[in-house]
């Protein structure tokens, strides 16, 4: 305001009474015009790097934090930028990100008598080192079109957090298991890991005795969730979060737009989706990485 005041009106022996109204020194005024030079440069690179994080923030739909935009920035684009930089330019320029807001309880089928659960084998040691020794598996539900339901059934890699086998169907029949187990048959080319574990949660699916007997026949050793307890098979669940706050399957308007969308989906996901604790690498990267260590 004292500047453009004594600007406007050329009051250059007011300097001291105008300063003296603004409760300022007139050195520290002085140091405020010296400095104007470094301002307008210090704004002019904000609204560089504004631009770059705000295109990464709406292509995420507003959903990707800090760290995303960080590694987005330096693995694609090859801009470095510090984590304050990043968060001082959000929070200037109003950019908040999205929280999905977790669903800790999950509709789980009664399995009937002729139905058996087993051990929870895994115990929540998501932390592996051995791709594809440890397999977690699900179901979740899509809506598309006018209100048509679909289900989604994956298997994910703990080691990697890679998804090595997805199915799309309109039924929740057991097909839709038995043809997910087939698909991670053909992914691991029929060379399954010895020991290796496929965990799941208590579901009419898995506890039905001809699945299991599948499983066993692939080599596969069966662990469950205890019952109810969504954080037994967190990995799998967050993947499933993750999807749905990302891509806009409910603008499918039919069940092979719907397979479209979900499986390209996956496919950025596994090759071109860096991950913080992956080493900033993708899942089928960080597979490679481990294979060769």
């Amino acid at each position: 305001m004292i500047e453009q005041t004594l600007r406007n009106h050329e009051f250059p022996q007011m300097v001291s009474y105008f300063c003296k109204l603004a409760g300022v020194s007139r050195s520290g005024y002085y140091a405020f015009l010296k400095a104007e030079r470094i301002r307008y440069e210090r704004e002019k690179r904000d609204e560089l790097d504004y631009k770059l994080i705000k295109d990464i923030f709406d292509k995420s739909n507003q959903k990707k934090g800090i760290r995303h935009i960080k590694m987005y920035l330096s693995k694609v684009m090859g801009v470095t930028m510090n984590f304050k930089r990043i968060y001082r330019l959000m929070k200037k320029y109003s950019m908040y990100t999205k929280i999905r807001r977790t669903n800790p309880y999950k509709k789980m089928a009664k399995a009937t008598q002729e139905h058996k659960t087993l051990k929870n084998i895994l115990n929540r040691k998501f932390k592996q080192d051995t791709p594809q020794k440890t397999l977690l598996t699900d179901i979740t539900y899509l809506y598309y079109g006018k209100g048509h339901k679909a289900y989604l059934s994956c298997v994910k890699d703990c080691a990697t957090r890679e998804i090595l086998a997805a199915h799309i169907s309109t039924s929740l029949s057991m097909e839709i298991a038995y043809t997910t187990l087939d698909k991670l048959e053909e992914a691991l080319d029929s060379c399954i890991y010895p020991g290796a574990i496929l965990h799941s949660d208590q579901g009419f699916h898995y506890t039905h005795p001809e699945f299991q007997n599948r499983v066993k026949k692939m080599g596969l050793i069966q662990s469950m969730s205890r019952k109810g307890n969504c954080w037994d098979n967190a990995p799998m669940e967050s993947f499933f979060g993750h999807l749905k706050d990302e891509v806009d399957y409910r603008e499918s308007q039919t069940i092979l737009e719907l397979q479209k969308c979900i499986y390209d989906y996956i496919e950025e996901y596994n090759h071109h989706r860096p991950q913080w604790t992956l080493n900033k690498m993708t899942p089928v990267e960080y597979r490679s990485q481990l294979l060769c260590a």
